[in-house]
């Protein structure tokens, strides 16, 4: 391992109900004038609370655009040649990952400041260096590498906790990923200092997401921001951004992706993935096939039940995929730059083994047909005839529900014996 000169900029950032107040102080050494970019969703929800804190701070809003609908360069290159932003001092760019990623790919090429205003907690944008950039067509293209984050970023988590509660759901699968992924790609390697810091500190990537994630998503549903939410959020944005910053230092994926982004991004060749799923809930299920291919079984057991008690996904049938389209997947995933660096060659035939491995488990009792009571209420009530698993995955051999029961009642048995003594 060679010596090298390098640098290496971690973020800048405030949390809490009330951070937009700091806009000012932290905004005004940069200049006076701003505009502000986004989503039209993002922006109808933080806009008027920046413009007064803006205000208030001594700083000139002279334009308010829409960034587009996907990251993509062309909508760079439409928002570069707008007069407001040649005339701006700084751009705040307001919204979710895409929106976020395509103005620090407009300003931190072109060195212009910028500032960013998460009102989601889907992903960690807002925090990290590099630009995850799409076709016009919605496809994966790749990621843009910058050195440096944005000049500072803007967590209010009163405006998350007033979000639709499926983006920090939905965060919460793309943040325990980098735990994972980062553990599996760097696997008997001697490691340069910044990438073994960023896998160490992966860890805390999935640590709150046990301990916090479901009360956050609770919290989240009640549009409250606590203890709880702000740790989950503090994850997904700023942890998990500070990882990603330590792990492509030398500007690569290879310890900062894996095979659960390998299977979203080859998925994203489907449109439904694209119009009706969430980046971090497809890497959730993808996370499960991983810890398959890796052998961890222990591991996925934790996972699957994690994600059943958030209701992340554990089947492709609750991504809108069929086994056929499955199947073609596995053709490209192999390609995929996401993991070109794991400790062994991903091929069709090992992804067809791990398929192999899986085991079906649950705590009972579980909705998957109309044949009971509570079964048919639910039905009545809200059109569903099965839940969190269908009756053919029940039903089927990889099912060991009965058997995990059986378990059950001798763990019982053995506590009681323990417990009563003679």
């Amino acid at each position: 391992m060679k010596l090298e000169n390098y640098e290496l900029h971690l973020p800048s950032y405030s949390v809490g109900k009330e951070v937009y107040n700091q806009i000012g102080k932290i905004c005004k050494p940069y200049g006076t004038k701003v505009l502000v970019i986004g989503g039209k969703k993002a922006l109808s929800a933080a806009f008027d609370k920046i413009s007064k804190n803006a205000a208030d701070g001594g700083l000139d809003i002279i334009g308010k655009e829409i960034y587009g609908t996907d990251c993509t360069y062309e909508a760079v290159e439409r928002l570069a040649a707008l007069t407001s932003f040649q005339e701006a001092d700084m751009v705040f760019a307001v919204g979710g990952g895409k929106a976020i990623d395509t103005c620090k790919c407009l300003c931190i090429e072109c060195e212009k400041p910028m500032f960013t205003f998460p009102t989601i907690a889907s992903n960690c944008a807002a925090c990290t260096s590099v630009s995850i950039m799409y076709h016009e067509d919605g496809t994966f293209f790749k990621p843009h590498f910058f050195t440096h984050p944005a000049a500072h970023a803007f967590i209010d988590t009163q405006i998350i906790a007033a979000a639709p509660y499926r983006y920090l759901w939905a965060g919460i699968g793309d943040t325990y990923a980098k735990n994972y992924e980062a553990e599996i790609s760097s696997r008997g390697e001697k490691l340069p200092h910044y990438t073994e810091v960023g896998v160490g500190f992966s860890k805390m990537c999935l640590t709150p997401m046990l301990e916090y994630g479901r009360q956050a998503l609770e919290d989240n549903k009640k549009g409250v921001a606590t203890e709880a939410l702000e740790q989950v959020v503090l994850a997904i944005v700023v942890t998990t951004a500070i990882v990603s910053i330590f792990l492509t230092r030398d500007f690569t994926p290879d310890y900062n992706s894996g095979l659960a982004h390998a299977c979203f991004y080859a998925l994203t060749a489907y449109p439904v993935i694209e119009k009706e799923h969430l980046h971090g809930e497809v890497v959730g299920f993808g996370v499960l096939y991983a810890l398959l291919v890796d052998g961890q079984q222990e591991e996925f057991e934790k996972i699957y039940t994690l994600n059943q008690q958030l209701q992340l996904p554990t089947s492709l049938e609750q991504i809108e995929i069929t086994e056929e389209q499955w199947e073609e997947s596995m053709d490209r995933i192999p390609e995929m730059s996401d993991i070109r660096h794991y400790p062994y060659k991903v091929t069709k035939e090992v992804m067809e083994n791990a398929g192999e491995k899986a085991i079906f488990l649950h705590c009972l009792p579980a909705f998957h047909d109309l044949k009971t009571k509570i079964g048919k209420e639910v039905y009545e009530k809200f059109g569903y005839s099965e839940l969190e698993v269908t009756d053919e995955v029940f039903e089927s051999e990889r099912s060991v529900v009965f058997d995990e029961a059986e378990n059950r009642m001798h763990t019982i048995k053995a506590v009681m014996l323990a417990t009563l003594g003679e």
